[in-house]
């Protein structure tokens, strides 16, 4: 492997403007690393044809001048196979870039090509009937976690320097965490949600987002600013107040989880936080406001879709749909009472952030598991891996940024992330303190 590719993306960006290496070369590095290593991780279904030539092309300017990146399989890329893991779209080739794809590309980015999801990007996975499963970069044996697995692989073993995933119920976060880099769940409307499918429209657009994935928290925050249209601006954060928990009194952790949340708290502390355990309120009913917000429109969705076309499901969107019923569909003022509630809760949870704008907690219950695993047991508890990430879900149920960084390695040598969580649009105080975090482990 050429060694400048181990780099971050801004130093990658760097060597190229500096003319110390050529988008050329950057581009034919990276498409050796993957013919070396995707064909057992296949994480990256979808090679631009015309990467090289863009290369060729490509004109000095824009903080991503020449950098290739990858982009998730559920977000339209123009000219390129977009299929979100599906029989019904497997020859679905858009006309048009999502326009969070549009801004990577007025920033000089080049498209690489397109990363593996799970079907509809509905589980945590990245498997589909399309394109088959990606392996976890350490074990073929483990999944990488979903939706955005195949992005968080193609990141973590250096075939892509950094790129695109989607979130609604940590679909950037959980591979991030199972693979040891970072993610950025932005807050809803930060970054343009067009463009991906399913798309972020009715029940979705409460929290479902597109966010960027990449090796440390430096290179997050260069494309945040470059999705967002935003500049950094630094801000004092000494003294500032922080909230961390490893358990939310429902479900349990792993030691090495809740030793990787305690870990990151330090870090702030000894950097000049001022740091409480303490759950804060309403964080612990997010899977139970997820599922009452989410789940019936997900059903709703797959039915349209695949009306008359049930037989070209794959596994996890046959059992949804089979299963669908067995639980009673919400009449529309219970449906109602449930976002009224959510509302009220998420406000009261706000203003408890007046005076502690941020959030220590765990990405889920454990670190990455087996493919086909469907319950983990965790301290004597066992539970659907689904309510294993309810961490992950509280914060897409009360729409707030979230920045999972690694912070400690389970005793079988698999990474832990945890998450730093702001208030509404924090972004950039949730990026700063990230990367004290990153920066102290």
């Amino acid at each position: 492997m050429s060694d400048f590719i181990r780099n971050s993306l801004a130093t990658i960006a760097q060597l190229i403007q500096q003319r110390e290496v050529s988008s050329i070369e950057v581009v034919q590095a990276h498409l050796q690393r993957i013919s070396e290593v995707n064909p057992r991780l296949n994480a990256i279904v979808t090679l631009a044809p015309d990467v090289i030539e863009r290369a060729k092309r490509a004109v000095t300017g824009g903080p991503l001048y020449g950098v290739p990146l990858t982009i998730k399989d559920t977000i339209e890329t123009a000219g390129l196979l977009t299929t979100s893991g599906s029989k019904l779209r497997a020859n679905f080739v858009p006309e048009h870039d999502a326009p969070a794809v549009a801004r990577l590309k007025a920033a000089g980015a080049i498209i690489l090509g397109k990363t593996n999801a799970a079907e509809m990007a509905m589980d945590y996975t990245a498997d589909n009937p399309v394109f088959g499963r990606t392996s976890h970069p350490l074990s073929p044996a483990l999944t990488p976690g979903g939706s955005s697995g195949g992005e968080a692989v193609a990141i973590a073993t250096c075939m892509s320097p950094g790129g695109l995933g989607s979130d609604l119920a940590g679909s950037v976060r959980i591979p991030a965490h199972f693979c040891g880099i970072c993610g950025l769940k932005p807050t809803t409307g930060r970054v343009p949600g067009a463009g991906q499918f399913p798309p972020s429209i009715g029940p979705y657009s409460l929290g479902a987002v597109i966010g960027p994935l990449a090796r440390n928290v430096a290179d997050l925050r260069l494309l945040f600013h470059v999705l967002a249209d935003t500049h950094p601006q630094e801000t004092r954060l000494k003294g500032t107040r922080f909230a961390w928990y490893a358990e939310d009194r429902h479900v349990p952790v792993t030691e090495e989880t809740a030793t990787a949340v305690t870990t990151a708290a330090s870090a702030l502390i000894e950097a000049g936080f001022l740091g409480d355990q303490h759950v804060p309120p309403h964080v612990d009913r997010g899977n139970e406001l997820w599922l009452k917000l989410f789940s019936r429109a997900s059903v709703v969705q797959l039915r349209k879709w695949y009306a008359g076309r049930e037989s070209e499901g794959g596994s996890f969107v046959s059992w949804r749909l089979a299963t669908a019923d067995e639980t009673p569909a919400p009449t529309l003022d219970e449906y109602i009472l449930n976002w009224m509630e959510r509302d009220r809760l998420r406000e009261e949870l706000l203003r408890w952030m007046e005076t502690t704008p941020l959030i220590i907690a765990p990405v889920g219950a454990t670190p990455a598991y087996p493919h086909d695993t469907l319950k983990v047991t965790v301290r004597g508890v066992t539970m659907g891996t689904f309510r294993a990430f309810s961490y992950a879900q509280a914060f897409n149920v009360f729409d707030l940024p979230v920045v999972t960084v690694p912070a400690g390695r389970s005793n079988d040598g698999l990474p832990i992330g945890v998450q730093v969580i702001g208030r509404p649009f924090a972004e950039e105080m949730v990026l700063q303190a990230a990367e004290i975090i990153e920066k102290a482990l």
